[in-house]
């Protein structure tokens, strides 16, 4: 496997005793070296009754060879299994170096059993049985590999998880497997064994770490694009399955949300910590495009003001990607009157040498937008403190105002800078911000090492709207769906509860002041539309989230391991939600596609002020 791949691909499934901060042994009481089976290792709960303990001449027949990275090794599976659906009959051998055994051997294993958390305890994932430290004897060649167990929706059941013993902090690694009743449960039990899925349905496409995500239940939360649409917490489609490939980084399919892989895909089922479950290919079928093309936005109306969010992914003037956005502007989103940019840069990028202007990068970004044949934007903006607003360190990322001003102006008031706080004031009877661009209350410690909402006035048609553009605290620090840890914890939602509210009440502000404004919060908002965050945005109607307009099966911006999700949004007060002529667009240009510039889809709201 190339040098691209082997850094996040080594963090997958290393074993115990290459990281002790990744991973972790569960110590049973010493024991007298056992020989078992593979059955009697896995045990019917998610952590081995052997583990810590030393087994002998442990068989099985070699499934997978997985020689690159740190997690070198191979997957042993019984060719004869017990009666009981909750024992898996696979376990994975942590090598260390290369392994010297081929598929279809049969060989005998001796070690000792551990449980390895991948991303480390405190990841709240699930354990990955194995056998370490091993001393393999193959005993003979060419031998039939045991039959592929079959993964569909017939097989995996609807419920995703049990909950977790409250006891032992809601973990379910104590509990008896139910793969019946359970989706996370089904594929515990197959861990390490041959599995295969058939004719299967792209829903997260190919990333450059040669990796892609299928549907094994094709109307499961079906948008018309072919993805899998993540609606509600209780919604966590478990139909979704990774997949990652044994084979050459070449053969891989540059695959969109969509396509199939048409035939077999087929081998050992592993557990990673970038997305729990995953089929480690030796064998991919076919992919059938669906032939998905980027979306194409409508232009507004002469009376209609176009207002759009795009996070542009650490944009910076060494990127190679300022055509493709500005193209994606242009021809996709129709040059919105006003354009809202989170993860912008600073003018060195990465470079963490106290650099925070980021004229250069925006500049780039306009001149690439009129050589595309759109208008010369002007642009508002705020710099950050040196390395205070989170993001890539060095880059100083911050939100950014691009507006026509042909169609739309921009109200100056002096005095806006990283520390000053906006605020709101009644000028002849409207509302007016004291400091425009402004930032809202910069010192408070909802923003530590997050980026700090950018507030500006506008001017359309003679009628001022106000605009807040939004790039909330990440997800980082979340446990994923598949954890251990069931109901999942979030929480990196504090934080963004305490933004949101902020933010809230300054709208509430100006809708004390003026009880017709027009505002608009919008961004990155980093949850979903149905979230705690999106609630505490909108309060009492001070805001609404206008994705909500939408179809549910077509509310999504972002593709997540496989769940077509809500990140981005664009919240309005009462008196645009009230006209009833506003029109909604999620422009699906980038979260779909293999060959994405951004991992963000930009939306879009139309409406007449």
């Amino acid at each position: 496997m190339p040098s691209r791949s082997s850094a996040r691909l080594a963090a997958l499934t290393v074993a115990a005793v290459c990281s002790a901060a990744s991973a972790v042994v569960v110590v049973a009481s010493p024991a007298h070296a056992d020989s078992v089976r593979i059955h009697d290792i896995q045990g019917t709960t998610r952590i081995s009754p052997y583990a810590g303990k030393q087994v002998t001449d442990v068989t099985g027949i070699v499934t997978g060879v997985r020689g690159y990275g740190s997690s070198r090794g191979f997957w042993i599976q019984d060719p004869t299994p017990d009666a009981d659906p909750a024992t898996s009959e696979g376990v994975f051998v942590f090598t260390s170096s290369a392994p010297k055994v081929a598929v279809g051997d049969a060989v005998t294993v001796s070690g000792t059993i551990s449980e390895f958390v991948p991303g480390g305890t405190s990841s709240g994932n699930q354990a990955v049985t194995e056998i370490v430290r091993p001393t393999v004897t193959v005993v003979s060649n060419g031998n039939a590999v045991p039959a592929a167990t079959v993964v569909d929706a017939k097989s995996v059941p609807a419920a995703y998880a049990p909950a977790g013993d409250p006891a032992a902090n809601n973990s379910v690694n104590a509990l008896t497997l139910r793969p019946g009743t359970y989706a996370l449960d089904h594929y515990e039990s197959l861990e390490g064994m041959n599995v295969q899925v058939s004719d299967v349905r792209v829903v997260g496409a190919s990333d450059p770490y040669t990796e892609l995500w299928v549907t094994v239940k094709p109307w499961e939360n079906r948008n018309r694009r072919g993805g899998t649409v993540y609606g509600s917490y209780d919604a966590q489609n478990t139909g979704r399955l990774q997949i990652q490939s044994l084979g050459k980084v070449a053969d891989f399919p540059a695959a969109n949300v969509g396509d199939k892989l048409t035939g077999t895909t087929a081998g050992p089922l592993d557990y990673n910590q970038f997305g729990g479950y995953t089929v480690v290919a030796n064998q991919i079928g076919t992919l059938k495009s669906a032939g998905a093309e980027r979306e194409t936005t409508e232009k507004q109306k002469n009376g209609e003001l176009a207002v759009a969010t795009y996070n542009v992914e650490n944009l910076d003037p060494s990127d190679a990607t300022f055509d493709a956005h500005a193209a994606a502007i242009v021809n996709n989103l129709k040059s919105p009157d006003v354009v809202s940019l989170e993860e912008i840069q600073d003018n060195n990028g990465a470079t963490n040498d106290g650099t925070v202007a980021a004229d250069l990068t925006v500049t780039k970004l306009i001149d690439a937008i009129v050589a595309a044949g759109g208008p010369r934007y002007d642009w508002r903006s705020i710099d950050p403190a040196n390395n205070t607003d989170g993001g890539e360190p060095g880059g100083n990322i911050r939100q950014v105002f691009l507006f026509n001003p042909e169609r739309v102006s921009f109200t100056d008031r002096a005095g806006g800078d990283a520390a000053t706080a906006a605020g709101v004031t009644e000028v002849r009877g409207k509302a007016a911000l004291t400091v425009s661009p402004g930032r809202i209350d910069p010192a408070n410690e909802a923003w530590k090492s997050s980026r700090k909402p950018l507030v500006g006035e506008f001017v359309f048609r003679g009628r001022t709207v106000f605009v807040i553009a939004n790039h909330f605290n990440s997800k980082g620090g979340d446990q994923g769906l598949t954890a251990q840890y069931q109901p999942v914890a979030r929480s990196s939602e504090t934080q963004r509860h305490q933004q949101a509210t902020l933010v809230n009440a300054f709208v509430k502000d100006i809708l004390d002041t003026q009880k017709n404004a027009a505002v608009i919060a919008l961004g990155d908002i980093n949850d979903f539309e149905f979230s705690g965050t999106t609630k505490a945005l909108e309060g009492d109607g001070e805001l609404w989230s206008a994705i909500k307009s939408l179809p549910r099966s077509e509310r999504y911006s972002y593709v997540y391991q496989g769940n077509s999700q809500v990140l981005d949004q664009i919240l309005v007060s009462p008196s645009i939600r009230r006209g009833c002529d506003f029109e909604y667009d999620s422009v699906h240009v980038n979260s779909e596609f293999n060959d994405q510039i951004s991992d963000h889809d930009p939306q879009v709201l139309r409406f007449k002020p």
